[in-house]
């Protein structure tokens, strides 16, 4: 049985070894993971605290085993459109977690006020761009406000209606 719940202190090792792990990371740029102190997760936990209802993260198992993270953010100076965000250890992939979880931070976003969603894939993430898809998730320009002029452009711009 699958079980998403909002992110606790409990959860912090967790989400702390998920990000460590370089397969799950490398797509966002940290091929080595990224290592965190305790403190820093603390910090983390309490900025995610900070944004509620507007953002929140999500800690999701499976039979009582830890498999990944989701997570939402509306950005209210930018017509509601919330960012989103999910990733799992590879045990977890290929089993429809990612699907229920994902589509579980999308409705809570809507639920608290975005308009619209959105994702940012590199082209190389083919299995998250298929997911993505399959979930109706559109590819658009990139929004002017999502741009740094001094970076190239590297991702791919999904968005979902609430529609």
């Amino acid at each position: 049985m699958i079980e998403i719940r909002e992110t606790t202190a409990e959860d912090l090792k967790n989400v702390q070894n998920l990000w460590a792990d370089g397969d799950v990371m490398k797509f966002v740029g940290f091929p080595d993971g990224l290592h965190e102190t305790d403190e820093s997760m603390k910090e983390w936990l309490e900025w995610i605290d900070s944004l509620k209802p507007y953002g929140n993260h999500y800690s999701i198992y499976e039979d009582d085993v830890y498999c990944g993270e989701a997570f939402y953010s509306i950005d209210r100076e930018h017509g509601n459109s919330a960012s989103l965000d999910i990733k799992l250890f590879s045990f977890a992939r290929g089993k429809g977690i990612a699907t229920q979880a994902l589509t579980y931070a999308i409705q809570e976003a809507f639920r608290n006020g975005a308009d619209s969603v959105w994702v940012d894939p590199v082209p190389e993430n083919h299995k998250a761009i298929a997911l993505y898809e399959r979930l109706g998730f559109e590819r658009k320009d990139m929004p002017e406000h999502l741009i740094d002029p001094d970076e190239p452009v590297r991702s791919i711009y999904m968005e979902l209606g609430k529609e």
